[in-house]
């Protein structure tokens, strides 16, 4: 049974950083192709950033150069390294993966992935 778990979530200001983290159990992240999301109040869930088996990243393009996707093999972990956050970054963010690798253009689109974590809250003030 696939599990992820994300964890790191908080309440930051403006311009601040996070680190956020999602343990997966039942999953390989070596060989698997994973995905952050994000859904904010009222708005549709989207696709944040995505890294392919073989270590290669697609980011949305209002994260693009904020963001950074990376994944440690060792403890089998995903992360999301965010920088410069801005008050429109608050959102629910999830991890999530795919079952079997399907490229990088179904890394952003949530019927994509086939398994999801709960999510973590983080909150960006002005």
């Amino acid at each position: 049974q696939v599990q992820l778990a994300e964890s790191g979530g908080g309440s930051v200001q403006a311009g601040g950083s996070l680190r956020l983290s999602c343990a997966a159990s039942g999953y390989t992240i070596s060989s698997g192709c994973l995905s952050w999301f994000r859904q904010a109040p009222g708005k549709e869930r989207e696709g944040v950033a995505g890294i392919e088996s073989d270590g290669s990243t697609t980011y949305a393009d209002s994260v693009q150069g904020r963001f950074t996707i990376s994944k440690d093999t060792a403890k089998n972990s995903l992360y999301l390294h965010m920088n410069s956050l801005k008050p429109e970054d608050t959102a629910m963010y999830y991890c999530a993966a795919q079952g079997y690798c399907s490229g990088r253009y179904l890394l952003l689109v949530d019927y994509g992935m086939d398994y999801w974590g709960k999510g973590t809250l983080v909150t960006i003030s002005s």
